[in-house]
């Protein structure tokens, strides 16, 4: 097997909500976020999403994101994410996932049986960038590359 990069996808949180379960182990925490972003390399175009993690009591949240991507060329291509977020390091936290996708348009309908992975990082924003969704107080922007895992045959 080997990996394939396929594209970027950069986003944001202009929207949230949340709550905190406490209890004698520790504190647990239910997410709702609206993602809005952009798409380049082989996909190229604009990212709506929401995630809905949950965020585990050792500080790693487990993203659930479902959302579409609307490609330049007119097309929508479903997709969903679902890993890690690790809570280290603190100022660039490791992001990784698996992704499916799902497209009707024949431009992209081989994304319907590719198998994909992405890393990423959540970083704090540029300075003067702003923006309303805070990590811990600080305004972030998440940042994963996918690729396509590829078969070949197995060696003997």
């Amino acid at each position: 097997m080997r990996l394939e990069p396929l594209y970027r996808v950069r986003f944001r949180y202009p929207e949230s909500y949340g709550v905190t379960l406490t209890g004698d182990r520790g504190n647990e925490a239910h997410y709702w976020f609206l993602a809005e972003g952009t798409v380049e390399g082989r996909i190229e175009g604009r990212m709506r999403a929401v995630n809905h993690p949950r965020a585990r009591v050792d500080g790693c949240a487990l993203p659930h994101i479902d959302g579409a991507y609307v490609t330049a060329d007119g097309a929508n291509i479903m997709v969903e994410m679902q890993g890690y977020a690790r809570p280290y390091p603190a100022d660039r936290r490791q992001i990784v996932v698996a992704v499916r996708h799902t497209a009707e348009d024949e431009r992209y309908r081989w994304l319907n049986d590719v198998v994909c992975v992405g890393t990423g990082e959540i970083r704090p924003q540029e300075q003067g960038a702003g923006g309303p969704r805070k990590v811990h107080g600080h305004a972030v922007d998440f940042v994963i590359d996918v690729a396509e895992l590829v078969w070949e045959p197995i060696a003997e």
